[in-house]
């Protein structure tokens, strides 16, 4: 999976650069896997926009993605990898035994043809869904349950990965993509291997307007408003605008905002690491 440049025959195009799609073998997706995505453009259910600068994004279907890997001990052929225009990480559509299709994420050094399974304990190869518990100590997994039979929550964009440290009693201990190390139980169940796509972070968007195929709309600087709309807008001249803070005031930095009374927050070891 690398990264393909464009000929500079536009201004947009001269820096822009867009993956090669090596690895997807198939290009239309699996009809019955896929269902219709309605856009709310930020707002919420009684319409008022909660999240802004969101809306206009090109039409798409959502891809059914097993997060769980439930299906236990029944293995399964990977039939092709997908492209997924709602995510960064691509698709693997696997065609179990007893004739069940199902999408995952397509891990990093997954094949065509290659067979996978889900079970409690499995050979630790990329692809195969297991335990926490009995994974080894040091490899990275993907697409892991913060709690038992809800689904994988953590490490799930592309090229991410969580990594196996530790085990202290029913818990293991993982290391974040964040720098965070934290607890979870050992009951939870974990993908083996790196989400693939790794080379996603690498590409230039080049213009606005494909932002604007992705639903982003154009974002104003809070210094370039007045104080009237921004804490850190007004001043004479070109003001820095004071400390970062948001539009209701919050810093924006080194500001903690997470609820320390939450069962998951409890878990956690160690925070991320700060920057220098």
């Amino acid at each position: 999976m690398g990264i393909r440049k464009l000929k500079p025959t536009t201004p947009g195009q001269r820096q822009r650069s867009v993956s090669d799609f090596d690895a997807v073998t198939k290009s239309t997706p699996e009809k019955a896997l896929t269902a219709p995505v309605k856009s709310f453009g930020g707002r919420n259910r009684s319409g008022r926009i909660t999240m802004r600068n969101r809306g206009g994004a090109h039409k798409r279907r959502y891809r059914i993605v097993d997060f769980k890997r439930d299906k236990m001990g029944i293995p399964a052929t990977v039939h092709a990898i997908e492209y997924d225009p709602n995510r960064t990480a691509r698709l693997a559509l696997l065609f179990y035994a007893d004739g069940e299709k199902r999408y995952i994420l397509a891990p990093e050094k997954v094949t065509v043809g290659q067979t996978l399974v889900s079970a409690e304990t499995a050979e630790p190869v990329p692809g195969n869904a297991m335990l926490l518990k009995n994974i080894p100590l040091g490899t990275s997994v993907h697409n892991v349950e913060l709690n038992p039979g809800r689904g994988g929550v953590m490490a799930r964009s592309a090229g991410s990965s969580v990594q196996i440290t530790a085990r202290e009693g029913k818990y293991v201990i993982l290391r974040m993509p964040s720098g965070e190390t934290r607890m979870v139980l050992g009951q939870c169940m974990a993908t083996v291997g790196v989400v693939g796509n790794s080379s996603h972070q690498n590409i230039d968007v080049g213009k606005a307007g494909r932002n604007r195929w992705l639903g982003k709309r154009p974002r104003v600087r809070g210094v370039a408003m007045n104080p009237v709309d921004h804490p850190m807008g007004g001043g004479e001249g070109r003001a820095s605008g004071g400390h970062p803070r948001n539009r209701k005031g919050l810093p924006a930095k080194g500001y903690k905002t997470r609820n320390r009374k939450k069962a998951s927050s409890r878990l956690i070891i160690s925070r991320k690491k700060k920057r220098k």
